[in-house]
This record gives C-alpha cells, sequence and structure tokens, in this order.
C-alpha cells in the first residue's frame, strides 16, 4: 500500500492542475485501498459531479455519510452533490438528516 497522505496530496496536485481524470484515478486507487477515509471519498464526490459522473458522486458523498454519521456537514455535502445531478428528493433527504444529525463534541 503507498502511502495514503503522500497519494491524496497527489491527487489534489493534480485536480489543481486541471487534471480531474488524474485526480479521480488517483483517488479511485486510494479508495480501493482505503475504504474508510472520508476525506478520499468527499473529494471523489466533487469530482465525480465535474466530470458528469452522477451516480459515482452521489454514491461516492453517501459513503460519506456512512463513515461520518454524526457530522452534518456531510450531509450537506450529500445535499449538495444531489442537488447539481438534479435528484432533489434526495438533496432535501440528506438536508433533514443533517439537520437530525447529533453534534459531534
Amino acid at each position: 500500500m503507498s502511502d495514503p497522505k503522500t497519494m491524496y496530496a497527489e491527487a489534489i496536485k493534480l485536480r489543481n492542475a486541471g487534471d480531474v481524470p488524474g485526480a479521480l484515478a488517483k483517488l479511485e486507487e486510494l479508495a480501493a485501498e482505503d475504504a474508510e477515509n472520508p476525506l478520499v471519498f468527499g473529494a471523489l464526490a466533487v469530482l465525480y459531479e465535474k466530470a458528469g459522473k452522477p451516480n459515482e458522486a452521489v454514491a461516492a458523498a453517501k459513503r460519506v455519510t456512512e463513515l461520518r454519521p454524526d457530522d452534518p456537514f456531510s450531509f450537506s455535502q450529500l445535499s449538495v452533490i444531489s442537488q447539481r445531478v438534479g435528484r432533489i428528493a434526495e438533496a432535501e433527504d440528506a438536508l433533514a438528516k443533517g439537520h437530525g444529525a447529533p453534534r459531534p463534541m
């Protein structure tokens, strides 16, 4: 396994350089090695949406909510991603769940 922090940094560098496909490939590789990292799935959600892959974007955002069920922001991200890809009912549901999520201490 490569160093996850290094792989994540490389993916963000690729994204910042405008290489969305390259960043996605690096993040997908990292997600396959570390399926418990919410930062990876959050970044994947955003980049999948930018790449026009709505199903993948929503799935990645949902994974963040599974990993961080007590974090209202994870549900906000799912709501935004869902809204951007035209899934309004899912966006509203995620927002409602986020408002009901316990606040982290």
